[in-house]
């Protein structure tokens, strides 16, 4: 049940819903009877499907991206865009980061990024937080 609630709110925590992914992983961590590489693998693949879906979102819905109920402000959709546009697909490794990251992957599919390149560097930045998250857990940082 432990895995499933992980992947469940890293999945959305990389959607646009105000999840935190984070707490529930280290809340996890701290009971020693799962293991931490799988809970890293559980709640890295669950961070990257959700970005897949905003990355699918940004492909379906740009017009939509001006209306009242879209889910991104304006101001962070414009942020992102021009962060997109000044680094391209590089900037897909601010993924993980909180307020721009989930816009980032929405820019992504707005701006027809190959998704295959998308989802080879969102894997990577999602599973390089979790890991540096699991490493201050250790102790290590």
């Amino acid at each position: 049940m432990a895995y499933f609630l992980l992947f469940i709110s890293a999945f959305g925590a990389a959607t646009l819903l105000p999840l935190q992914s984070e707490a529930v992983l280290l809340g996890v961590l701290t009971q020693a009877q799962f293991s931490a590489y799988l809970l890293l693998l559980v709640a890295t693949i669950g961070n990257v499907l959700g970005s897949c879906v905003n990355w699918y979102l940004g492909l379906k819905i740009e017009q939509f991206k001006h209306k009242k109920w879209f889910p991104v402000s304006e101001r962070n959709m414009l942020k992102a865009e021009k962060i997109y546009q000044k680094y391209g697909f590089w900037s897909l490794l601010f993924s993980w980061t909180p307020i721009i990251g989930d816009p980032i992957t929405l820019v992504a599919g707005l701006m027809r990024e190959n998704f295959w390149r998308f989802l080879l560097i969102v894997t990577f930045a999602k599973a390089s937080r979790y890991l540096f998250i699991y490493w201050v857990y250790l102790g290590l940082f």
